[in-house]
């Protein structure tokens, strides 16, 4: 099943402005969540800098698992990522009030394999809005949901590549950055001028409803 083609075609009509938002570390918790995972058989989750693969350890004797071992464990969590992951603090709400005014698509970087259990995840919180999942560059995404329409557009995501993406594919776009995990974030390279950096909902909100022209919330 075409889910993207499902999608695109269903936004082809509207005239309202459009809300792209990653999901890992943007709608839902990951780097927490995951940790708690890793515990679970024996394992931690190190902040030493921006990246899984070296910083994941053994608790007993602190031994950093293989590159194969990490995968194994990643594609563990995801299929059973219903059990772990909850919403960033704030978001549920954000988006049910943008929702009034714009259309929401949650574009999320991962194998469609896994897209079902991601699915009951979103929706057994309230967050039913139409999801892609896809391990292809974000940008001509973002622009085949866009299509030739004349709408103001806002793209949501936690890694600066991304954003470098959609900025060559929808340059019209407006890019926030936004990251639940405080930690984490702060190893970040800085984030280039175009690209908006939100602390978290609250602030992404302010930045979506003036970019929009939506004025503030009640």
């Amino acid at each position: 099943m075409d889910v993207s083609g499902d999608i695109i075609k269903a936004l082809a009509g509207s005239s309202r402005p459009l809300v792209v938002c990653d999901v890992d570390e943007v709608v839902l918790e990951f780097l927490d969540p995951f940790d708690r995972y890793l515990n679970s058989v024996e394992h931690r989750l190190h902040p030493d800098s921006f990246r899984l693969h070296g910083n994941i350890r053994s608790i007993v004797g602190g031994i950093a698992a293989s590159d194969d071992r990490v995968a194994e464990m990643q594609e563990a969590f995801f299929a059973s990522q219903d059990k772990w992951q909850t919403p960033a603090p704030e978001v549920v709400d954000v988006l049910k009030r943008l929702d009034v005014d714009a259309d929401i698509v949650f574009l999320t970087a991962m194998p469609p394999r896994h897209q079902d259990v991601r699915r009951t995840v979103l929706d057994m919180h309230g967050l039913t809005y139409p999801m892609i999942a896809t391990e292809e560059p974000k940008g001509p995404v973002v622009a085949s949901l866009i299509g030739g329409r004349s709408i103001p557009a806002v793209f949501i995501d936690d890694i600066l590549r991304n954003h470098g993406s959609v900025r060559d594919s929808a340059p019209d776009c407006l890019l926030i950055h936004l990251m639940v995990n405080a930690v984490f974030r702060k190893m970040l390279p800085k984030a280039e001028e175009h690209i908006v950096v939100a602390e978290d909902w609250a602030d992404a909100e302010r930045v979506i409803r003036k970019r929009l022209g939506l004025g503030d919330h009640n």
